[in-house]
């Protein structure tokens, strides 16, 4: 079964989409990528999706205008990906959409929000839709969130020692694939790039967008009082499962942090709110007595990061020693891919019937299909129901 994936995380840049040819063998299930293709949100369209989100005021009628405009952006690339990576026949599209809002009350979530209208990518490729993943795994008790645990509880499954997957997105979360009584756990860290980002484009003035190659991080020092001002949040000692969001780590929260201290240089903020996503990032593996830490997403490619992730996973390394530190792309798995993919693999549970979650990761009472299914232009024709749910995942060579 051809799926292609479509995903915009929590840093609302761009959109991808990730192809990939999905089939069962005995209990694992093949991933063959076909390859990655990526839009940026248009200007205006981001720059009003980024005025609507909390903590800012907005209306129905603008949550109605994006909800439209961000289901076309989709609808578009998804075209593209059927014809560039699926030869056109592709059998059906997951599309995560984009979060808006995860609702959280005293450490359980209420509610959450993702926007993109299925129905434009259905009427454009005329192909299934899958859509509207997380709400089923809150419905059931859960966080919606991390979905992607199982994907990763099912690549890393047989790897020696306790391997972690960890994204690098705007928030952080990892996946813990061999924990204590053999039971998965997966959470979100805190912020991966979300106060990076916000602070070098309310520092520059909007000149800059993110911190490129880690630049301004490297350039900078570490302010140790700012520092130990962020690492009082209350959400880092939180027990899991657990998630957060842009709702919490956005810039009125850095703003707040800073008025403590003054006027610091652009470089000394970047470098001390990198040195917090990697601070906290470690603290989460070694607690859980990682033995390698396999990271994706856009935070791979800052290498001051990595540098300090690295350093910082070496220090107060328990009995096992440090964690060895490498990127999905080592696997097989391409990194800037990695979600967008495993929402490919999410798509092709649904359609056949298959639970998505993995209980003991998001929180909820029990393990759920997900998601809504909107019909293509030939109706809805699903595959045959899967007498057994695959245990595995192996990736086998394809398209970069």
């Amino acid at each position: 079964m051809r799926v292609i994936g479509l995903m915009s995380g929590t840093s609302y840049d761009a959109i991808d989409a990730a192809a990939a040819d999905l089939r069962l063998d005995g209990d694992t299930l093949v991933l063959t990528p076909l390859g990655m293709i990526s839009a940026p949100y248009d200007g205006d369209l981001r720059a009003g999706l980024a005025a609507a989100l909390p903590p800012a005021p907005t209306s129905m009628a603008e949550v109605c205008r994006l909800d439209t405009l961000i289901g076309q952006a989709f609808a578009a690339l998804a075209v593209r990906a059927e014809g560039e990576l699926c030869d056109s026949r592709a059998d059906l599209i997951a599309s995560h959409g984009q979060t808006v809002y995860h609702w959280i009350e005293d450490g359980r979530a209420r509610g959450t929000l993702q926007i993109g209208q299925p129905d434009w990518i259905a009427e454009a490729t005329g192909r299934p839709v899958v859509s509207g993943f997380r709400t089923r795994d809150v419905a059931a008790g859960g966080q919606g969130a991390p979905l992607v645990s199982i994907f990763d509880v099912m690549w890393l499954r047989g790897r020696p020692g306790v391997p972690v997957a960890l994204n690098l997105g705007g928030i952080a979360n990892i996946t813990v694939a061999a924990a204590d009584a053999g039971h998965p756990l997966a959470f979100d860290t805190g912020p991966a790039n979300a106060l990076i980002d916000a602070a070098v484009r309310d520092l520059t003035g909007g000149r800059l967008e993110y911190d490129v190659d880690g630049a301004l991080a490297a350039r900078g020092s570490v302010h140790g009082p700012l520092l130990r001002r962020l690492l009082e949040e209350p959400y880092y000692a939180r027990t899991t499962p657990k998630t957060t969001g842009k709702e919490l780590f956005h810039l009125p929260y850095l703003r707040a942090a800073l008025a403590a201290f003054g006027p610091l240089p652009t470089e000394v903020v970047v470098a001390t709110l990198t040195r917090l996503t990697a601070r906290t990032v470690a603290d989460a593996v070694r607690a859980a007595g990682a033995s390698e830490v396999i990271a994706s997403g856009g935070g791979t490619l800052n290498p001051t990061l990595m540098a300090m992730l690295r350093a910082e996973l070496s220090t107060g390394a328990g009995p096992g020693g440090a964690a060895a530190l490498r990127t999905s792309d080592e696997l097989d798995l391409p990194s800037a891919a990695k979600e967008a993919y495993a929402f490919a693999v999410l798509g092709w549970l649904t359609a056949h019937g298959l639970a998505g979650t993995v209980p003991s990761c998001t929180g909820a009472h029990r393990a759920s299909v997900l998601g809504s299914l909107t019909p293509g232009r030939d109706g809805l024709r699903l595959p045959e129901p899967a007498a057994t749910a695959p245990t595995r995942l192996t990736i086998s060579p394809g398209a970069p």
